[in-house]
């Protein structure tokens, strides 16, 4: 690997044998509540059934292999350097393709970098030599994982956008490509909109329209995604509210309890993933397992929440992106753009996606579709540049 930059620091954490055991015996003493009382094909209306989860925990606590996951990590090569105060995390995987292109991607809430362990090395290394390739750089959103917690506010969207230019300048990165969902499209649509400079284009599977986006003249199947989306957020972002308004208080038991912790982030592993009976389905619980054990061993629950009291409804409705854009839409996402309301944010569309399956974890859930679209996005994005 080359060499990197004196103020960015190869890092390597592991947890202690006592946080192992800790967890485990917190798993073993847990206090449950008794059953939900809905059967059936509605038993996750009330959230995370009780034998679902029962059935996790026992996993999390006699079968799960944390030290396979920090392996991994370390393969892919992890570093840490402070930008603006901060220290940041990150995983950077440089290809060995002499044409390979910088590419920064983004993860979102209740993600973490564990969303794209199973694809940086095909994205960096691909098994095709006609495939393109990236210089892969994925960093720990602030109060996530191994990246520092801030200890005051303004850490929001913008702030962050910057701080990732900066991050992959240092990298020797100075134009790159970047893609993100969930909070991380929100990032990548600020850094294509901020920093046209350095920014060659974007690939989101998140995107936002404008206020004065209407429904007149949408498709039947766009009114659909729109009416979707208005349910979404009308009648299943209770997380979002509690988390906006008073992220300090259900961070007490995202971080003393490891089942609050894991039930808490489960249901939107199961709501929000094209699956019908439990994430499971298309998610190994391995990978779920990984996300919500860094979240645990880092004590990130409520600093990760945090983030949305700093950004909820911030994007900048003035905002416009004018670098290529490729935006994929997936059916069992939480909110659907439809792209007549896109277009008046993302004026140089250059690829528009709609797979028939997937939900918000595409890396997680079709992750060879997911390489393969995100390949074909930036090829579009790099032709148009």
């Amino acid at each position: 690997m080359s060499r990197q930059p004196s103020d960015v620091q190869v890092f390597e954490a592991r947890a202690t044998d006592a946080d192992l055991d800790d967890l485990r015996s917190r798993l073993a003493a847990a206090r449950l509540p008794e059953a939900e009382t809905v059967r059936g094909e509605d038993r996750w209306a009330q959230g995370v059934p009780l034998a679902d989860l029962v059935d996790v925990i026992d996993h999390w606590r006699t079968g799960y292999d944390w030290r396979s996951f920090e392996q991994r990590l370390d393969r892919i090569g992890q570093f840490r350097t402070t930008v603006d105060g901060l220290g940041i995390h990150f995983l950077h995987r440089r290809s060995p393709r002499p044409d390979a292109v910088p590419l920064l991607v983004t993860h979102g809430w209740p993600g973490s970098v564990a969303e794209f362990v199973d694809v940086i090395d095909e994205l960096a290394d691909p098994d095709d030599p006609a495939a393109p390739a990236f210089h892969v750089v994925a960093p720990s959103l602030p109060g996530f994982g191994h990246s520092d917690k801030p200890t005051t506010t303004g850490w929001g969207t913008e702030k962050i956008a910057a701080a990732w230019v900066e991050l992959m300048g240092r990298l020797g990165h100075d134009r790159f490509l970047a893609h993100g969902g969930d909070w991380g499209g929100n990032i990548t649509t600020v850094l294509g909109g901020r920093f046209p400079e350095h920014v060659l284009g974007i690939h989101s599977t998140f995107a936002a329209g404008t206020p004065d986006s209407t429904t007149d003249g949408l498709t039947a199947t766009e009114r659909r995604w729109a009416e979707e989306t208005h349910d979404f957020w009308h009648r299943r972002a209770a997380y979002a509210k509690q988390q906006a308004t008073r992220p300090q208080t259900i961070g007490y038991s995202l971080v003393d309890s490891p089942v609050g912790l894991l039930a808490w982030l489960l249901d939107k592993f199961a709501e929000w993933s094209d699956t019908e009976g439990s994430p499971f389905e298309t998610i190994s619980r391995d990978r779920v397992l990984d996300d919500v054990t860094l979240y645990w061993l880092t004590r990130s629950g409520a600093s990760a929440a945090r983030i949305y009291y700093e950004s909820h409804n911030s994007l900048d409705p003035d905002l416009r992106v004018d670098v290529p854009a490729a935006i994929t839409i997936y059916p069992r996402d939480t909110e659907k753009c439809p792209r007549p309301w896109a277009e008046q944010r993302y004026r140089r569309i250059v690829r528009w996606n709609e797979p028939t399956s997937g939900g918000h974890f595409p890396s997680l859930e079709v992750p060879g579709y997911f390489v393969d679209d995100l390949r074909d996005g930036l090829s579009a994005v790099l032709a148009a540049g």
